[in-house]
């Protein structure tokens, strides 16, 4: 399903160009923004392109959450593909030609020239419209610019965010969708300065509407925000917006922990933002990797989860028993068994850890106890309490398990400074290279250390 995201975006722009004579059409990598932003319509159609590019398999369909989990989680998961750029990231000895790396640059960048093509034409939208349309666009730019700076740069805590590069900040439209400018990357620091901006202004300009789970809302941008917080040691400001997504928002739990997954065209209670996948459209690289053969998963990809990671759960715990075995003995994680299951960006379960950790090291009590918290996500899986207080490694644990395999490892190694085979969380081997394709095609750009100029 990697080329199926873009068939519905050059349909919205021939759409857009509604020419008379079929020789007349622009080309596909073109927005021309005479025709597809001259009108109010077409410029909500090309928010809605944004968000298809968005869950583009490349982006927030699963392959910025796959490639993170073989690079950091270690001996809990083992690659079995046959592919090499996915070996390559698991073995932590990525070339920078890797052609997964070079496409996840290049698709998150034409994603956020179309949010920036978006905000240019603001003004053409019905007043009523414009603080919306603002701010989802600014929520989608915002997200995919902190996931490429988490991967394609240092760490903000690995030393100073304002020297170390980023990634280059391209913050206004271009009619051609697959390139970036030719500039130079920004520091760790203006980077996660225009996540946050961005972030911040989509809560304060979204409404609170009962949840669409596929656009963006104040809420949606309050939860990117606690994780961007989290990562940062912003613990307080961590804290608080979980806490208003946890109390203000219209999201509960659902009761079964295996009930929030594989669910396509519908989704949960428990989910505050998830990209949409279906027979006719959508991407869910997960279950290319962690689906088994007879669910549809592909052997080209395949990652299968190792006994050091099952050994972890308690033996009566839900999130155990959703695991499964394959006629070859492999084991694969149960979220990931449906081809055209929505993927969960973002869940209910993870605004209480964020909680729960912000004051357990705060040592302080805002919403909930940490026990209580941690204890709300035990008792759904079917687990006993644990005494009060909980220390901070119960509830990094917790973290771990019940996130497993949704994208997460590598980043909370890298926050809470740990290793990984044997590899230390600062190691450049744990960063992505800035693909040759680029440091080809823009002078202005340096590659990462470890990668050769």
């Amino acid at each position: 399903m990697k080329n199926t995201k873009h068939i519905f975006v050059a349909f919205l722009l021939l759409t857009f160009l509604g020419c008379d004579n079929i020789l007349d059409v622009e080309p596909q990598q073109s927005i021309s923004s005479d025709a597809a932003l001259s009108s109010p319509e077409n410029v909500k159609k090309t928010l809605i392109g944004a968000y298809d590019n968005m869950g583009d398999v490349d982006v927030y369909g699963g392959w910025m959450y796959v490639l993170p989990d073989l690079m950091g989680a270690g001996r809990e998961v083992q690659y079995t593909g046959t592919q090499p750029p996915p070996g390559e990231v698991y073995q932590k000895n990525i070339t920078v030609t890797n052609a997964f790396i070079r496409d996840m640059w290049l698709d998150n960048y034409r994603t956020i020239n179309v949010a920036n093509n978006v905000l240019s034409a603001v003004d053409v939208v019905e007043q009523g419209d414009q603080d919306r349309v603002e701010g989802e666009a600014k929520f989608i730019r915002g997200a995919v610019y902190f996931q490429l700076v988490r991967l394609f740069a240092k760490d903000f805590n690995d030393g100073d965010p304002t020297q170390n590069m980023g990634v280059p900040l391209s913050l206004e439209a271009t009619e051609t969708i697959d390139e970036t400018a030719n500039i130079p990357r920004s520091s760790v620091q203006e980077v996660y300065n225009q996540v946050l901006s961005d972030l911040k202004a989509a809560r304060d300009l979204l409404g609170q509407e009962s949840p669409s789970y596929i656009y963006a809302d104040s809420f949606v941008a309050s939860a990117f925000l606690a994780r961007v917080y989290l990562h940062m040691g912003e613990y307080e400001l961590a804290r608080d917006e979980a806490n208003r997504v946890i109390t203000q928002g219209p999201y509960s739990l659902v009761s079964e922990y295996s009930s929030a997954f594989n669910n396509s065209n519908n989704n949960t209670s428990e989910d505050i933002f998830a990209t949409q996948v279906s027979t006719q459209d959508g991407d869910n690289a997960l279950h290319g990797s962690y689906a088994s053969s007879d669910e549809g998963g592909g052997n080209a990809f395949s990652a299968v989860i190792t006994q050091t990671h099952l050994d972890l759960y308690e033996s009566q715990d839900d999130r155990l028993a959703f695991f499964y075995e394959d006629n070859n003995g492999n084991w694969h994680p149960g979220k990931w068994k449906n081809q055209y299951g929505n993927v969960n960006v973002m869940r209910l379960a993870e605004m209480y850890l964020i909680r729960a950790e912000a004051n357990n090291r705060l040592n302080e009590t805002v919403g909930a106890t940490p026990t209580e918290d941690i204890n709300t996500l035990r008792d759904r899986a079917g687990l006993n309490d644990l005494a009060s207080p909980v220390t901070l490694d119960e509830i990094l644990q917790e973290r771990h398990l019940e996130l497993a395999f949704e994208g997460h490892f590598l980043f909370d190694l890298k926050r809470t400074q740990g290793s990984v085979g044997g590899i230390a969380w600062d190691s450049p081997r744990l960063v992505f290279p800035i693909p040759q394709r680029e440091i080809d095609a823009n002078d202005e750009l340096v590659q990462n250390e470890g990668y050769g100029s």
